[in-house]
């Protein structure tokens, strides 16, 4: 009897069975996924029907469009033929409708829609669910509570930490630059803002910009970004399971393990500073917290309102967005003054009548340089540091000209379309601060490098005030140029990047106040000995004031900056930077050659 159950023929049979059963279970699987993608694909097309696109693959979606053409060079295309909105296939059953009309994104940022679970949801791995991912009453809870941080009075002595990382990467440059050879700036300009946001957010003592732990972090970052844009568009890589075992899921651990390490070290260097004896009383005497302050005090003060994981979750969020998208936004100002040499020397002119030679820039300055800004913000219009932000209708929605989406379906806020639609700004491609001029007349939601609504950036006025000094300093000290031959590629990651980098050629600048101080005292050491009784060249009497080489130079900063010559203040300014030694006859010969001009 136990011989006949043990028997091959018996023990083949139900192995038989088996996978006669499991071959029916994978098929009938596979047929309801067929159904499944066959209706759904269905739904899309029906609801979808309003907003014409060009022609997609049943399976592959505009995949194909992608092979064609670059993504970016796409989305213009299909603003100028697409009115205000069209859906885009990633594959055959997955669809978003891009937005680029100001009066389309409007209602969406007027809502409360969440962030787009499809894609958001391969950032977490990264950066938990903090600020950017968070939804609902958790996300006002935590915005509310980091508000504090970004305050005017907060900002303000920022600017002084901004300044100092902005001169460490700018004597790195000097160091590099050489035999006419062009410089990558993009790397250089991402540690520089990891320094700046670890001096200003996270109490960080010194520079991190020669430290190899940070240049790991700073890479951990430009793999993850990468391996994101391609897990999106990538329908095999929708499953973390499956993406877990391919060498790109693998990659994507290693990535934020660093990223982590970076974070984990960060506060656990705080939390230990502040155990020390006095230190805590000193920081909760504080006006105003900074940002990991503010988290770590409400992690000791209610740990129930915030646990380990929310608060790795917050750091790991700011620590990237923090850095990330503003050392997009500066390389790529600096790559557009490079290639628009006018604006560059006009915006040049403008912050030496301010800041002289740059060796004190505060936050006072920061409203007082209008041509530099107006340049600032065309170049974001141009290079919009976040391309995209994506939302998932969590109710029906209709536009102001009656087309309608239902609830679930995807939207991507296109911001670089929103840019570069010639009916919201007419030569889109052209680079013209005058867009921005005082006055100028804008679509309130028309400009949006820093998002809008209730979830703007939380940052945005840091930001911004990082743009100016980081394009100030690096002005008064280098002429940028372009390099011909590596023109850059800008591509969407989750920050705009460039496939071949931004390289840009650097020319040292001489510097006229530092020439004439070295003058005038090598003038009175000879004096005060008796050798020379002449006066330095930049002294002596000339109808050309002694600041300017040239009876030309000074016709030409004449015609570029007549405010310079006729405003009180701004006189007393710029000779109060150029006269660090006060002698009367220095004053008498000011007196002189004003009444000359």
């Amino acid at each position: 009897m136990s011989v006949s159950v043990l028997s091959p023929s018996r023990l083949l049979g139900d192995v038989s069975r088996i996978l006669q059963l499991t071959s029916l279970l994978i098929l009938l699987l596979l047929l309801i996924k067929v159904a499944q993608f066959y209706l759904h694909r269905q739904w899309l097309l029906k609801v979808l029907q309003e907003f014409p696109c060009p022609p997609s693959h049943w399976l592959f979606g505009h995949n194909k469009e992608y092979s064609q053409d670059q993504e970016l060079q796409r989305i213009r295309k299909w603003v100028e033929i697409f009115p205000s909105a069209c859906p885009y296939w990633l594959w055959g059953s997955k669809a978003r409708v891009q937005l680029y009309d100001p009066d389309y994104i409007k209602v969406v940022l007027g809502r409360s829609d969440p962030k787009s679970y499809g894609s958001y949801r391969f950032l977490a791995p990264w950066i938990g669910h903090g600020l950017l991912l968070l939804n609902g009453q958790t996300w006002f809870q935590h915005r509310r509570m980091l508000t504090p941080a970004f305050h005017y009075d907060i900002l303000k002595p920022y600017v002084e930490f901004m300044a100092d990382s902005v001169r460490v990467m700018l004597d790195k440059w000097e160091e590099l630059i050489g035999q006419d050879s062009p410089l990558e700036i993009f790397q250089h300009v991402s540690l520089m803002t990891l320094d700046t946001i670890m001096k200003c957010a996270f109490s960080h003592q010194g520079s991190i910009q020669l430290d190899r732990d940070s240049q790991s972090y700073i890479q951990a970052v430009t793999d993850l970004n990468n391996l994101f844009y391609f897990r999106v568009r990538n329908a095999f890589y929708q499953n973390d399971t499956i993406y877990s075992l391919t060498t790109a899921g693998r990659w994507s651990h290693r990535a934020c393990q660093l990223a982590h390490q970076h974070t984990d070290r960060v506060i656990q260097q705080r939390k230990a500073l502040l155990q020390e004896q006095g230190e805590l009383e000193k920081v909760r005497k504080k006006r105003h917290l900074d940002f990991l302050d503010i988290l770590l005090l409400a992690k000791m003060e209610n740990g129930n309102s915030l646990s380990d994981k929310d608060l790795r979750a917050e750091v790991d969020t700011f620590m990237f967005e923090g850095h990330d998208t503003t050392a997009s936004g500066i390389s790529w100002v600096l790559y557009a003054l490079a290639t628009h040499s006018k604006h560059q020397q006009r915006c040049r002119e403008e912050i030496q009548g301010l800041l002289g030679d740059g060796a004190s820039i505060t936050w006072h300055h920061l409203d007082k340089m209008p041509y530099t800004t107006m340049c600032i913000k065309e170049a974001l219009r141009l290079y919009p540091p976040v391309p995209g932000i994506g939302r998932e209708l969590s109710t029906p929605i209709t536009f102001p000209d009656g087309r309608s989406l239902p609830k679930g379906i995807s939207i991507i806020l296109s911001i670089y379309g929103l840019h570069h639609n010639p009916k919201v700004w007419p030569n889109p491609e052209v680079f013209d601060p005058s867009r921005f001029a005082p006055g100028s007349a804008q679509h309130s939601h028309a400009f949006l490098p820093f998002s809008g609504g209730a979830r703007n950036c939380i940052g945005k006025q840091f930001a911004m005030n990082e743009l100016k000094v980081a394009v100030a300093l690096t002005l008064l000290r280098f002429e940028l140029l372009p390099d011909p031959t590596r023109i850059p590629i800008p591509t969407p990651r989750i920050v705009l990047k460039s496939e071949n980098g931004i390289h840009l050629h650097l020319r040292r600048l001489p510097n006229p106040f530092l020439e004439v101080k070295v003058r005038n005292e090598i003038h009175w050491a000879k004096t005060s000995s008796g050798q020379d009784q002449t006066p330095p060249e930049g002294l002596r009497e000339s109808p050309t004031p002694w600041l300017f080489s040239s009876r030309a130079a000074f016709f030409a900063f004449l015609g570029t900056v007549p405010s310079f010559l006729f405003k009180a203040n701004n006189i007393s300014k710029s000779l109060s930077l150029c006269l660090h030694i006060s002698f009367p006859f220095i004053r008498t010969h000011v007196v002189t050659s004003s009444s000359v001009i």
